[in-house]
């Protein structure tokens, strides 16, 4: 069970939830970088207003991620609920997380892209395969805090759900997820949340990693604009893989390290799971498995 901390130990790691402190902004709330009494160092996640509708909810929420033990998996240390304002605070990342660094000037290699991307698979294909899964619904960069060796953390869990193993999906008329990254039949009226709908946001993931572009972006294929997903789908039909890569890598890089077959398996992957039909798409851990072949 994850510990509740006080709001007098919060307001001395924040200094009184100074503006300096602020690392991110994300969905549903601000994250502070912080130092406990003992020394250390943690995020302090301070949620907006209505996110949790009361203690006994946000209490439920903290149990269920602390017992979550997984290297790839965000680890949760405490919560604290004071008046409207609710808390989570969790490890500190100083890398930060995977859209900082896929949009920016910064450039990670293409070793370390297959690294992140590796363990994001293991990290769900743990979720999936829970006695009671959890389906994440939220999968996308900024979801992906990394560490100081830039191993995948899987955080981000407000809108999770765990689903009875028996019927691998959860019920619900309220459409989760970030646009670009839900699955086509999200948009066509399907309501249940099913763990084939976080294989498809990790397909987009993967195909964003390897080429920096986001989903939502236009792209160009003979002089048609289109999506992400579909620019891809014609790009490997063509078989022009080697000219998906980010122009910020050098390519001499990728072509000493990486044969063709290796780019190719990857987005072969990636299109797996971002297939338009979700019985088209693998588990995750048949995506982890098949990551593991074209790393060898």
């Amino acid at each position: 069970m994850s510990p509740q901390f006080s709001i007098a130990e919060l307001l001395a790691a924040t200094q009184n939830f100074s503006p300096d402190l602020i690392v991110r902004v994300e969905n549903f709330g601000l994250v502070y970088k912080s130092r406990l009494s003992n020394g250390l160092t943690v995020a302090i996640k301070r949620y907006d207003p209505g996110v949790f509708r009361g203690f006994r909810e946000l209490r439920a929420e903290a149990e269920a991620l602390g017992k979550l033990r997984h290297p790839n998996i965000i680890k949760l240390l405490g919560y604290c609920a004071w008046g409207s304002d609710k808390f989570l605070v969790y490890e500190f990342f100083e890398k930060g997380d995977l859209h900082s660094w896929l949009h920016n000037e910064s450039t990670l290699s293409w070793d370390t892209r297959y690294k992140i991307i590796k363990g994001v698979a293991a990290g769900l294909a743990y979720l999936h395969g829970l006695e009671m899964p959890i389906i994440h619904r939220d999968i996308q960069p900024s979801s992906v805090l990394l560490d100081s060796d830039f191993e995948a953390h899987i955080s981000h869990f407000q809108q999770a759900r765990l689903i009875e193993s028996s019927s691998r999906s959860y019920v619900t008329t309220q459409v989760a997820g970030t646009i670009g990254y839900m699955p086509p039949e999200y948009r066509e009226g399907f309501t249940k949340a099913t763990i084939k709908a976080d294989v498809y946001s990790f397909g987009v993931l993967m195909l964003e990693t390897a080429t920096g572009m986001q989903p939502n972006f236009q792209s160009t294929f003979n002089g048609e604009e289109m999506g992400l997903v579909q620019w891809a789908t014609k790009m490997v039909f063509h078989n022009r893989q080697m000219e998906m890569i980010d122009r910020k890598l050098v390519r001499s890089n990728v072509n000493d390290y990486f044969c063709d077959s290796k780019v190719d398996g990857y987005f072969r992957i990636a299109l797996l799971c971002a297939s338009r039909i979700s019985r088209d798409r693998p588990a995750m851990r048949e995506v982890v498995q098949m990551l593991n072949v074209i790393s060898i």
